[in-house]
Formats: C-alpha cells, sequence, structure tokens
C-alpha cells in the first residue's frame, strides 16, 4: 500500500524493467539507475524499490531538496580559528595529495556496505593547509543544503582515516551520494559523514550535530555508541 492505494500491476513490471536495465548495462547503467531510483526509495513504502540492483547505499536527505552544484561551481569554506582562511575549488582540492581508502559504511539504522572504496583528501592535510589555531578543539561541518551540520573533536578530524571525498564507488561522489564532495568517517555510523559538504569551521569545542540534536550519540564510534553492537570497519 502506499498512502492507502493498492500497488499497480505496472508499478511492478517497472521495477522489474527497472532491474533489468542494472543486470543487462553494468556498472555506468547502475550508476545512472542509482541515480533514477534514489528519489523513488526515500518516497518507498512497500519495499519494492528493493528489488532493484542497486550499490546498497539508503539515501536520506533532511531537507525536501539539495541545490546542484556543478564541479566548476563547487567551493568549500574553511575558516574560524584557523591562520589562513580559505575557500577552495573542486581543482584546487583534486590538486592536493589523493588517499584512499577501501572501508565498510555502516548506517546507524542497521545496514552496511561493505568494500567501498573512497578517495579523497585526508581532513588532516587540509587543516594543516590553513593552520589550526592553538585555541581549536573542534571542527563543526556544513552542508550547502543549508540545514545538515555535523562535528568531530580536532583529534577525531585528525585521523588517518577521516576524508574530504572526492570520488566513491568507482567514480567521482555523485549528486545522490552527496557530491561532489562529502566527508567519510571511516570509525563512526554514517550520519558523521556529511553530504554536499559545504563549510568546515574550526570551533572552541564541539557543537551536536542535527542528528544529535535529536537524539543520536554525540560519539557515534561504530559498535560502541547509540546502542548498538555493530561489528568495526
Amino acid at each position: 500500500m502506499v498512502d492507502g492505494s493498492p500497488v499497480g500491476r505496472r508499478v511492478v513490471l517497472g521495477v522489474a524493467a527497472f532491474g533489468a536495465v542494472g543486470v543487462a548495462f553494468g556498472s555506468i547503467a547502475q550508476r545512472a539507475l542509482d541515480t533514477a531510483v534514489a528519489p523513488l526509495r526515500a518516497r518507498d513504502t512497500t519495499g519494492l524499490t528493493n528489488l532493484i540492483p542497486g550499490d546498497g547505499f539508503q539515501i536520506y536527505t533532511v531537507t525536501s531538496s539539495v541545490p546542484h552544484l556543478s564541479a566548476a561551481s563547487y567551493q568549500l569554506k574553511v575558516h574560524g580559528l584557523v591562520n589562513e582562511p580559505a575557500t577552495l575549488t573542486l581543482a584546487d582540492l583534486e590538486a592536493m595529495t589523493q588517499t584512499e581508502l577501501t572501508r565498510d559504511f555502516q548506517c546507524v539504522t542497521g545496514w552496511r556496505v561493505g568494500g567501498v572504496h573512497w578517495s579523497g583528501v585526508k581532513l588532516a592535510d587540509l587543516l594543516d593547509r590553513v593552520g589550526v589555531r592553538s585555541t581549536a578543539r573542534a571542527v563543526t561541518f556544513r552542508s550547502f543544503d543549508g540545514f545538515y551540520d555535523e562535528s568531530l573533536t580536532l583529534e577525531e578530524a585528525r585521523r588517518p582515516d577521516v576524508l574530504v571525498a572526492l570520488r566513491m564507488l568507482n567514480g567521482p561522489v555523485s549528486y545522490e551520494h552527496g557530491g561532489p564532495v562529502r566527508l567519510y568517517v571511516a570509525p563512526m555510523y554514517g550520519y558523521k559523514s556529511i553530504k554536499w559538504l559545504g563549510e568546515i569551521e574550526l570551533v572552541d569545542q564541539v557543537t551536536p550535530g542535527w542528528w544529535e540534536r535529536r537524539g543520536y550519540d554525540v560519539e557515534a564510534w561504530i559498535g560502541q555508541s547509540n546502542g548498538r553492537s555493530d561489528k568495526p570497519v
């Protein structure tokens, strides 16, 4: 049932057709298929879209729409308690040393996507570029959707498995996955890995993020928080 209406035969056949496309044409078509299906998954109360082959991710947003930023128009603002505030383009980030990781992505709601290939700039390298002042204790991240925010302690932000990610799933970070640039915090639940990253601010204390103000743990270590016992990545 969808909003009290029965699911028709055409819907079932349509889901089957979507799945056939992904099976028949491989990874390029699969990425396009994931892009097309993402908004349907977000509104599907039937579970039918789970029949469509995909990359395993479930796409969440906290607002009804997010601006599309092209590679040419994207900018990342880095400011706050730093010596040299910067506004970086995607080209600026691509010119920095790139780090690759193959790690799982674990959502606090229970699903996990294993062995995801990530590539981008270590957040520690970006912090070194702007120069962190001695009074900084934490990092606040904001999405360019205008709503979502997150935080890490400075020690957490400097871990080698925390990336400003430019690539994932063997291609640039797609719009649905939070592109052109997102954060990936490997050892923590997915709500820490903020999508549509637009701003990084160095601050003097941790500020709870969007989901944390709604009950999730500020410290989001996989298997050690939020009452869950998931295996660490």
